[in-house]
């Protein structure tokens, strides 16, 4: 069976699996993306707070859509083929502040498509671009050859016929750090790591916007599925050095007061010293999964969902790591 027949037969049972009358009634067919004007020729399109689920399609990551004169340029164009052709419709659509950035955005379709890095939610709606058009770090292209399949089925069990015609899409421009325009635009491209083993971040010359993919969450709980907690918390260290004014944060709110940086550091911090505590105690995977979070992540969207998540993900090492093997 090739793979995409496999993924057709994969989506089909997955609708069959979901076909109950409340969850047939949940699937719109077709994504709604709303833009929020930031800037000058910068427009923030948000994700659901929700981890990736059927009802919201999987749209939980940020996009951003920059004016230029070449068409427009997204950030991340989220799960599917489905949103990004309904991201790149959007874009179209826009206008800006005046009637020349009107004139330089709308109707064009866009000039190149940014992913930050590997996770599907960010990724899988490159299937809506020319594989040209779409450009990212080395180090994630070679993530997305390598774990793209395997995300992309588990996206097709978990979505079902939000699935339908996406295939997974290598990038076919490989960027560099440093300065980069497009039609006009100027940016600055950091290669960092973290979150995942290679995580791009994107300033905007224009607008001073700082675009930090999932390096940075806000009033959501960080994501670890690819995680390195002491290069991620050195990268955080990099971002509050780039002067900047807002930031879009791979999920949840624009940051507008400067407090993302640090909250999403603070998180990561506990994390590590709680679940390395809780194995030392003796706390088997489901108690530590389980146990308290601190009333100041009382606000965080999913904060005990990515708590077990993490578990799952760092509880084995730790636990080889403070534990002694009594067989030996």
């Amino acid at each position: 069976m090739t793979l995409w027949s496999r993924r057709h037969a994969l989506g089909a049972l997955g609708a069959a699996a979901l076909c109950g009358t409340a969850r047939a009634e949940r699937f719109a067919g077709h994504y709604q993306p709303q833009a929020e004007l930031l800037a000058d020729g910068v427009w923030v399109v948000r994700g659901s707070d929700a981890p990736i689920g059927f009802d919201n399609g999987g749209a939980i990551a940020n996009s951003v859509i920059l004016a230029s004169e070449a068409g427009p340029i997204l950030f991340d164009c989220g799960p599917s083929q489905r949103y990004g052709a309904a991201l790149s419709a959007l874009a179209r659509r826009l206008t800006g502040k005046t009637p020349a950035l009107a004139r330089r955005l709308t109707g064009k379709a866009p000039a190149l498509v940014l992913i930050s890095h590997l996770h599907p939610d960010h990724a899988l709606g490159a299937s809506a671009f020319d594989p040209a058009l779409v450009g990212a770090l080395p180090g994630t292209i070679a993530d997305i050859e390598r774990d793209g399949p395997g995300m992309s089925d588990a996206m097709f069990r978990m979505l079902a016929d939000w699935m339908r015609d996406t295939r997974l899409v290598l990038p076919g421009r490989r960027l560099a750090p440093g300065a980069l325009t497009i039609g006009g635009r100027r940016l600055t491209l950091y290669a960092m790591r973290g979150h995942s083993a290679c995580d791009l971040v994107v300033k905007d010359e224009q607008s001073g916007v700082l675009l930090a993919g999932d390096l940075v969450f806000h009033d959501r709980a960080p994501a670890t599925p690819h995680a390195n907690l002491a290069q991620w918390r050195a990268s955080l260290d990099q971002l509050s050095a780039i002067p900047h004014g807002l930031l879009v944060p791979g999920h949840g709110p624009v940051d507008r007061d400067g407090s993302a940086i640090a909250q999403t550091r603070d998180w990561l911090t506990w994390l590590d010293g709680a679940l390395h505590q809780a194995a030392a105690q003796g706390l088997d995977m489901t108690e530590a999964g389980d146990m308290p979070i601190p009333a100041r992540f009382a606000a965080m969207a999913a904060a005990r969902y990515e708590l077990q998540r993490s578990v799952s993900h760092f509880y084995p090492a730790i636990e080889a790591a403070l534990l002694p093997r009594i067989d030996g």
